[in-house]
């Protein structure tokens, strides 16, 4: 039968995150001279106040020793005096910080800033235009400053550090930073994802599964937006030859670093897999009793859909399956000749995101007056959408025929997918699906 998705804020009691091992007493090693000084956080309940981290998320940063330093991004203010420690770990006596390279300006990179300014002063700020205009408007100054335009090189010595701009991944100043040394990526909030990384900060350290996860649930709930964007950015990678990918959130890829690259451009081209995700809202059992018939069908089919229950499932687990599967029923009643408040809020995400290539099938209710479908259709229609018939308009408690209309609808959606094919093989859902 289908799988029924009950996200909470919290991973269960007996999951690896819920027993943690004692922090990491020194700064990993990424490459040679190259240290993470980044932090993690798990006192953040919701990312940008939206978005729920069970898993927590690592706000990552790095340092390059070599005849100049350099800080490669930082981390949120009120994790400071961690990050400061960090830093003055692996900075050699009588060294300082004398670049802090700023990929993304917003606060959770940034809001340190001013603090690591005092405690190394003299400290240059490296940015492209847009970066140093933000600075200003964020924190006042951006002295003393260098800017850097696309393909420019910075000499820390044995380190040359060549910046490429990549705006709208997903701010306008947004750029990565490539150290033609060591072959280290460093990519920005590009190719990052929730997840705190205390259980092992490397790709061949971790829950790849949880982590991939993680990862898709970030990309669509912050970056899927700015897919072309991304694309353009990847495409401008093509040529560089990096050999580790090191975001600002979550793993760093040393083992497979083309894995995260190729799963943001699966996902920024929407190329979803056959599969279907039924997201419901129910006020009185009357819409998901028509759910169930839909699902039973599509199981039958071999295709056991994910269901999310719209009022319970936080719209974020919601995004992330839907952008990998290709089908997708809504189903909900009509409240006070609109749509389901909890519906309304899922399709203003997915509009938001500039969902695109679905197939989608309606089931609705309604008492005294309808409304839902005529919202749903009109969603659609901006979308550019393709509606599977039959939809399923239904009053009150409906007949007997209803679930066997439901049953069609299924019965059409699943001939339409199989044509195609099977899952991709580095698809996955998200960490909270059973």
């Amino acid at each position: 039968m289908a799988r029924v998705c009950y996200e909470g804020m919290n991973p269960p009691e007996d999951h690896p995150d819920k027993r943690k091992e004692p922090p990491m007493s020194t700064p990993p090693v990424v490459a040679r001279r190259t240290y993470w000084v980044g932090v993690n956080d798990h006192e953040t309940d919701l990312f940008e106040a939206l978005w729920p981290l069970p898993y927590g998320v690592s706000y990552n940063a790095y340092l390059i020793s070599d005849e100049k330093v350099a800080l490669i991004d930082a981390v949120k203010g009120h994790f400071l005096t961690e990050h400061v420690r960090k830093i003055q770990d692996v900075l050699p006596s009588g060294k300082t910080v004398d670049y802090l390279v700023i990929n993304h300006m917003e606060p959770d990179h940034t809001g340190a800033i001013q603090i690591l300014r005092s405690v190394f002063p003299g400290m240059t700020l490296v940015g492209n235009r847009k970066t140093l205009e933000m600075l200003q408007a964020f924190y006042g100054s951006c002295e003393p400053c260098r800017r850097v335009e696309d393909g420019d090189v910075l000499d820390l010595g044995e380190h040359k550090l060549r910046f490429y701009l990549t705006p709208m991944v997903h701010w306008p100043e947004t750029m990565m930073t490539f150290d033609e040394a060591t072959g280290v990526l460093f990519s920005g909030d590009a190719f990052g994802g929730f997840g705190t990384v205390d259980q092992g900060l490397f790709d061949d350290e971790i829950d790849l599964h949880l982590m991939q996860g993680e990862m898709l649930r970030y990309f669509t709930n912050i970056v899927a937006r700015y897919g072309q964007m991304v694309l353009k950015a990847v495409d401008k990678l093509r040529d560089v030859g990096f050999t580790v990918v090191a975001p600002t959130h979550g793993a760093v890829w040393r083992a497979n670093p083309s894995l995260p690259v190729r799963l943001y451009e699966r996902w920024s081209k929407q190329e979803a897999d056959p599969t279907v995700v039924v997201a419901y809202g129910s006020m009185y059992g009357n819409t998901y009793r028509l759910v169930e018939a839909a699902a039973r069908t599509l199981t039958e089919r071999g295709l056991a859909p994910v269901v999310h229950d719209v009022a319970r499932a936080h719209v974020s687990y919601v995004l992330a399956d839907i952008w990998t599967s290709k089908g997708i029923i809504l189903a909900c009643p009509t409240y006070n000749t609109g749509l389901f408040p909890p519906m309304e809020t899922v399709l203003a995400f997915l509009e938001n995101k500039l969902l695109q290539h679905r197939l989608v099938g309606f089931i609705t209710s309604y008492a005294w007056a309808g409304g839902a479908r005529k919202a749903l259709e009109a969603f659609a229609a901006k979308l550019s959408l393709e509606v599977v018939e039959p939809i399923v308009e239904v009053k009150g408690a409906g007949t007997a025929k209803d679930p066997e209309r439901c049953a069609l609808l299924a019965t059409n959606l699943a001939e339409r997918l199989s044509a195609q094919g099977t899952p991709h093989p580095s698809s996955e859902g998200s960490p909270s699906s059973p």
